[in-house]
């Protein structure tokens, strides 16, 4: 008998005699629970595996997990039974299983024409265990819609969306695809049409928005129920973007802010859009404090905002110098128009001096050392990428995997890591209830890994079988979704 089939048929006999035991129990309490039980198999049942409890960081060794109707209905010792008969297996034997892994900041854009490059992302979250992605905004909404609506009723493959739609700026951003506002009239005209586009959460940046108007825009979106996600303007203090309900800070440069001591006359001495400016940065980074620090992260968590770091699109453009990412191989899974928008970031690199490129990988290295900052201090941290279009090479897929390294290196533990890409993101967008654990009721969304992710992060590079609203897709399938990708990227026409 071959390695695969005696593998196979080991799994078969213990949950066979799981199922034996069950059967006899059930004859014993009666004829009619018995016939139930037997007349009512479930869709997936995982046999023989470690899970993971991602809230407490508990291994539960020997654990069947039965799935049907892309709900876990059941999770038993695996000596003792499974609860009904399975129409598909699975052998867990040696694997671990996680919630699937959610990315918290990613991006679809880059126009019209790129729309099916766009689409052809989809498939690689879920090749890399992402069972559900964040939108942070782009110039796509109308298709982002589509594809989140298509993909809960099953008529596209994919990971869950949660979608801000387009995000709210002010007039003549830079950004294609925005709401631009110059009144609270403006304002609540834009929040009325994205609480109609059934958004899950609102995004607002720093372009072109005034001070005032953002800080308005906070206070409206928690007055409305609202979940608020945001760049924060330099002429507003990061504790007055908290206090005003601010749910999440996207990009660790805008929490690294609040430490320094003189934040707030520094931030009363520069407009809106000045992020870049270097003269402004370097007084941060001269006035940094990390008691400071604690302090105003303290308030975060006390106010309930968390943080989305994305270091790895930062590590990337920090380090361009020492690496320009032209042969990754994963490169043949993004299309020519997508890559064709890297183009603007790596160009503005290369004009940098010796000066300015030691400025780059410090500044890097000191955002992202307050990591353990915030974990100490309470804050949630959010796993994301800001993959997508125009954050060059920072892919989707692979670059959460790369994110969660990076978590570690920079003071984090394995499972906090884990924590920041399953529960707390869940936890974040309430949807904790259906998300996030593998815990009866909640979605069939699982990854089997061939090691323990709470040892070792990079374990979650290891994946063995990803379940996705209850469907199986193992290794093999996987390396053929991620083949598909390649051949469909091939065929796509170069760019103009």
């Amino acid at each position: 008998m071959s390695r695969a089939m005696t593998s196979i048929d080991h799994a078969l006999r213990g949950c066979a005699r799981g199922l034996l035991a069950f059967t006899l129990s059930m004859l014993a309490a009666g004829p009619l629970l018995a016939r139930e039980a037997a007349s009512e198999p479930v869709d997936v049942l995982v046999c023989d595996v470690t899970l993971i409890d991602v809230v407490d960081g508990k291994r539960h060794a020997h654990r069947d997990i039965a799935l049907s109707d892309g709900r876990i209905v059941a999770i038993t010792g695996t000596a003792a039974k499974p609860d009904r008969k399975a129409r598909r297996i699975v052998d867990g034997r040696g694997k671990y299983a996680i919630p699937g892994l959610w990315d918290m900041h990613v991006h679809f854009g880059g126009g019209e024409k790129l729309i099916e490059e766009n689409r052809a992302l989809l498939p690689l979250y879920v090749a890399h265990g992402i069972t559900a992605v964040r939108d942070a905004a782009g110039d796509l909404s109308p298709s982002v819609f589509q594809w989140r609506d298509a993909i809960a009723a099953g008529r596209e493959a994919g990971p869950t969306i949660f979608t801000s739609g387009p995000k709210i700026e002010g007039k003549d951003s830079i950004w294609p695809g925005d709401i631009e506002i110059d009144s609270e009239a403006g304002l609540d005209q834009a929040l009325d049409r994205l609480a109609a586009e059934r958004v899950d959460f609102i995004k607002i940046t720093d372009n072109t928005l005034s001070p005032a108007l953002f800080l308005k825009a906070l206070e409206k979106v928690k007055a409305r129920g609202m979940i608020s996600s945001a760049h924060i303007p330099m002429a507003v203090p990061v504790a007055q973007a908290s206090d005003a309900g601010l749910g999440s800070i996207e990009h660790i440069a805008y929490a690294y802010k609040a430490g320094a001591p003189g934040e707030a006359g520094l931030s009363r001495r520069f407009g809106a859009g000045e992020l870049d400016s270097r003269g402004v940065w370097d007084q941060v980074d001269a006035t940094f404090d990390e008691k400071s620090a604690r302090v105003a992260y303290r308030r975060l968590a006390r106010n309930g905002t968390a943080v989305t770091p994305t270091l790895n699109g930062s590590l990337v453009t920090a380090y361009l110098d020492q690496n320009d990412h032209a042969s990754d191989d994963y490169l043949k899974y993004i299309g020519p128009g997508l890559q064709a928008t890297y183009a603007w970031r790596v160009e503005r690199a290369s004009k940098d001096d010796a000066a300015a490129i030691a400025r780059r990988h410090r500044r890097f290295e000191t955002q992202a050392a307050i990591l353990p900052l915030l974990q100490e201090a309470g804050v949630t941290i959010l796993a994301g990428t800001d993959a997508g279009f125009l954050n060059s090479f920072n892919y989707p897929g692979i670059a959460l995997h790369e994110e969660l390294a990076l978590f570690v290196r920079y003071g984090l533990t394995p499972l906090q890591a884990l924590q920041s890409a399953t529960i707390n993101g869940a936890r974040f967008l309430h949807k904790d209830a259906t998300h996030g654990s593998l815990v009866e009721g909640k979605a069939a969304d699982v990854v089997l890994l061939d090691a323990d992710p709470t040892k070792d992060i990079g374990a979650i590079r290891r994946i063995d079988t990803v379940i996705l609203r209850g469907e199986v897709h193992d290794r093999e399938a996987l390396d053929g979704m991620l083949e598909d990708v390649r051949k469909r990227v091939a065929a796509m026409p170069a760019e103009g």
